[in-house]
Formats: structure tokens, sequence, C-alpha cells
């Protein structure tokens, strides 16, 4: 996986899945559910992230209920890739699951602002802030979660680990 670089959409802690996809939204198709991402906090995110935008948010984020369509939500807006301080557990699988880069990165949060551009290198967790030359330190993704999202998520690697000539 090669760098990911985009403008940074800043949360803060224990972001739930009921702001990342409030609930009476899940009856919706995708295509229409994902202009409701972060709608409790932040109305005008779906309006306006672009294609290649990050989130960075704080601790927790993705906590609550298990719903995948929290992430599925932000990756079908164009989110490339989410650094948090930390996250919820099932909101983690769900993500990479889903072929979104998910990176652990505690130093991060109090030094970029909203707006900002990083970069981030999956394979090393490394994040660099351009404008400024700043590095972070962020987690790593084992080899094999790597290659889930390197194939676009866990059904699409299945399917071509698994796939019969």
């Amino acid at each position: 996986m090669s760098v990911i670089k985009g403008k940074v959409w800043k949360f803060g802690d224990g972001v739930d899945t009921d702001i990342i996809i409030p609930a009476r939204y899940l009856i919706l198709p995708l295509e229409e559910m994902k202009h409701k991402a972060m709608e409790p906090v932040k109305p005008e995110f779906a309006e306006k992230v672009n294609e290649g935008d990050i989130i960075v948010a704080g601790q927790n984020f993705g906590c609550g209920s298990s719903r995948e369509q929290a992430p599925a939500a932000l990756k079908a807006l164009g989110i490339r890739a989410i650094v948090a301080a930390s996250f919820a557990r099932i909101f983690y699988r769900n993500a990479i699951n889903l072929g979104l880069p998910v990176i652990e990165c505690r130093d991060l949060y109090e030094q970029v602002d909203e707006g900002d551009v990083i970069e981030i290198t999956p394979l090393t967790g490394k994040i660099r802030m351009p404008e400024n030359g700043m590095e972070f330190s962020g987690s790593t993704l084992p080899d094999f979660l790597l290659e889930i999202i390197n194939n676009g998520g866990l059904i699409p690697y299945l399917s071509a680990k698994f796939k019969t000539s």
C-alpha cells in the first residue's frame, strides 16, 4: 500500500456509531445513507468531504453499536483512512473488513488542525505533516490485514484467495 495523502477532518473523543451514521438512516441504501454521515456533530461534513480526505479523531472512535454501516458510509464518501488515538475494536475490524485503513496514533490529534494535509504510510505507520515536516509514529497493521485492505476488503480478498480456475 502506498502513501495516503489527504485533507484532515478532525473529530473528538468518543465518536460513536450513532454519530457516524444515525440509526434512523440505516434503512437507506448506502448511496443515500452516506450523505447523513456525521450529521449530529458536523452537518456540513458529507457535503464538503472530498475523495481522499482523512479523519483524525481522539480516543475510542467508533464506539457504540457494531454497525458495519458506520465505516461503510465514511468509505463511500471517499474517506481514505482514519487515524485516531484509539478505536473501538468492532469498528476497527469492520473498517478493515471493508478495506478502510485505520491507524492508531496518540500524538497526532493535538498537533493537527482540521484542513491540514497529512501523509500516512500504512506499511510503516508513519504519519507526516508536509507543511511543517512533523512526523508521528502510528500503529502498523500486520501483513494479513494489509492484504485485506489492499484487496478492497475481506470479501474481495477471500474471493481472490479462493478463486478456482
